[in-house]
């Protein structure tokens, strides 16, 4: 039988974790691992979510010592926990929360006495005890990972000891990282120990690796400095595009690492370079699947060519003809070799340099073809978040069941008899106008891909590993589509509220003291653009009894002067889209005309009201 050392390190008194900036040593690691094994209640299958770092490496090694398997989704949800309980009935969910309301049977993390913890972190007085680790056999489950759930249901995929072993050992050795008798390194990651990323690169690098690990898992940027700064050099960040962004994105200093190592999305070149400068260290970008681990990298900084792991093999085969669609998508490639005990398919589309070299073009799934033209959403996504002012944002195609509820218009192009599916981009941006962050689009993309509709939202609904979960943004856009409708409905009430009234006239004036005047213009004053915009948006409002927060003012035209104290008649109403048009009058001389329109998302709105956007289009120029 063959087995593998539950650590690799090579003495008692080496550290293996920095728990809240104190150090643990190995012997008090596996003390510990002793104490969890021994209290584990009845059940195979351990469900570990401790945040914890140190409490969920102690806690898997002691479900592996005492014969359990540990079971690893990358999310929580009630829907995700009533799978668990499926594919393991005996589950029990090991937790170090003092609120835990997952629906299993709950063991919260047995921590010691403080006399007992002490007594076990003092070598200097167990020297002379026995330093055993415990011998695991290769081919034991380990653990069940389970995909992430961002193209749909999670699936699960065993791992061996045996298998996680290789990959650690190998990855650690293309890493450059000393062997585990020399090793110093410190991890610190800012992705959860459950994803599979983070499961290999900052708990198993440091069990197999002979390396220490930090126990916290930093998520705002000041959180990253500051534990980078808790433990000693040499440092590894372990972390993920979505949060090194937000950690470049600060001017302060940051600590220096030895390593940087990222996963779980494609990362920009000049992100990378950016990375090494400001935290002068390497940085290696991992590449694999929950299904496959570990099975290529490359430095980003220095170009976009992956290099597999040794005896990692890449196979590209036809699809079986039942499986092919219309999308054209290409051969499929399959991973064999090294620590991967079977064949494993990538939903990639790869393209292979040679033997050891290969680019990566994204999803298989992400390739699109909208009226004849092809791209993949990755390429739509990296343009996207490229322009400047954009915080985050992602490009999709939505699900027939969203379409359903959206604006028909808004969704599809007719083409003969077939209609064409329109692509959806939810977009973080506060500071960029819907009009300014299309035009900035348009410069990128082709035409056929500019998204219909462009969403506006606060955030996007990363987790904690920088994914996108599918249900998350389908959520977003069936929210966007409700919003629209009601919008369409508010238009259409409008609409008949003003052809009710059919020309609703108003009256007003500006008088000679009103704030904006001075300026314009000495001995020869005239009223503002944007005041005149003012009150007519809110005479409409007025008249029509309702706010106008859901409005914009899409058009607007100044077509003669108005004097301080002239009496102003304001007429107004709907055209046949739902949109209000309004002309403002000096006796039989037009002075002003605009058009008022619903805004299709008040998340989407860039101006707190459309007296704030009259003000902003008067400043672009509009008025002369």
């Amino acid at each position: 039988m063959s087995t593998h050392p539950l650590v690799f390190h090579a003495s008692p008194r080496q550290v293996i974790a920095w728990r809240d900036g104190s150090p643990v040593t190995v012997r008090a690691f596996l003390a510990e691992v002793a104490r969890v094994a021994a209290a584990l209640p009845p059940g195979a299958h351990v469900f570990n979510v401790c945040r914890d770092r140190y409490r969920f490496a102690v806690s898997l090694c002691a479900a592996l010592v005492a014969g359990r398997i540990s079971l690893l989704p990358s999310t929580q949800t009630p829907e995700m926990v009533r799978q668990l309980a499926a594919f393991a009935p005996d589950a029990f969910c090991l937790h170090d929360a003092a609120d835990c309301s997952i629906d299993l049977p709950r063991f919260r993390y047995p921590e010691a006495a403080a006399a007992v913890s002490n007594a076990s972190l003092s070598d200097d007085a167990q020297d002379d005890a026995p330093f055993d680790v415990p011998q695991i056999d290769a081919s034991r489950i380990m653990a069940y990972i389970f995909t992430s759930g961002s193209t749909g249901a999670p699936v699960p995929h065993r791992k061996t000891w045996g298998s996680l072993v290789a990959n650690v050992r190998a990855s650690a050795k293309r890493l450059g990282l000393p062997e585990p008798d020399a090793a110093t390194h410190t991890v610190v990651g800012t992705v959860p120990p459950q994803h599979m990323f983070g499961f290999e690169s900052t708990v198993l690098l440091a069990l197999i690796g002979g390396l220490a690990f930090s126990n916290r898992q930093p998520f705002y940027p000041l959180d990253i400095r500051a534990e980078l700064e808790a433990v000693p050099q040499p440092r590894v960040l372990a972390t993920s595009p979505i949060h090194l962004r937000a950690l470049l994105a600060t001017d302060a200093a940051l600590p220096e690492t030895a390593l940087v190592l990222c996963a779980t999305a494609p990362l920009a070149e000049k992100l990378a370079r950016e990375a090494e400068a400001r935290l002068h260290a390497p940085l290696v970008e991992i590449y694999g699947s929950t299904e496959t681990g570990q099975i290529a990298t490359r430095r980003t900084a220095q170009g976009a060519t992956w290099e597999l792991m040794p005896h990692i093999r890449l196979e590209a085969r036809a699809a079986a003809s039942d499986d092919r669609d219309d999308r054209d998508e290409g051969p499929t490639f399959w991973v064999s070799g090294a620590h991967v005990e079977e064949p494993m398919p990538m939903g990639d589309a790869l393209e292979l340099l040679d033997e050891r070299h290969f680019l990566l073009h994204g999803r298989k799934a992400d390739l699109i073809n909208i009226a004849g033209k092809r791209t993949s959403l990755a390429y739509l996504n990296h343009q996207l978040n490229a322009i400047p002012g954009v915080v985050d944002g992602v490009f999709l195609m939505p699900d027939a069941a969203v379409l359903d509820n959206a604006d028909a218009s808004e969704n599809t192009d007719r083409e003969g008899t077939g209609a064409v599916t329109r692509l959806v981009a939810l977009v973080a941006a506060p500071t960029l106008t819907a009009a300014s962050l299309q035009r900035a689009l348009r410069e990128r993309i082709d035409a056929a891909f500019m998204p219909r509709p462009l969403v506006f939202v606060e955030s996007l609904p990363r987790n904690e590993t920088g994914k996108l979960p599918h249900d998350g943004l389908a959520a977003l856009v069936a929210q966007h589509a409700r919003e629209t409708a009601a919008a369409a409905a508010a238009a259409q009430t409008s609409r008949a509220t003003c052809t009710s009234s059919t020309a609703s006239a108003r009256s007003f004036t500006i008088p000679a003291d009103h704030p904006a005047l001075p300026g314009h213009f000495p001995g020869h004053p005239i009223v503002p653009g944007v005041v005149l915009l003012d009150q007519a948006i809110d005479a409409i409002g007025a008249a029509l009894n309702r706010p106008m927060q859901a409005w914009r003012l899409s058009a607007a035209k100044f077509l003669s002067p108005a004097r301080p104290g002239e009496a102003l008649d304001l007429d107004f109403d709907a055209a046949a889209s739902g949109a209000i048009r309004f002309t403002v009058r000096a006796g039989q001389r037009d002075v002003a005309s605009g058009t008022l329109s619903a805004e299709q998302s008040p998340v989407a709105m860039t101006a707190a009201s459309p007296a704030c956007a009259a003000r902003a289009r008067s400043q672009e120029g509009v008025q002369p």
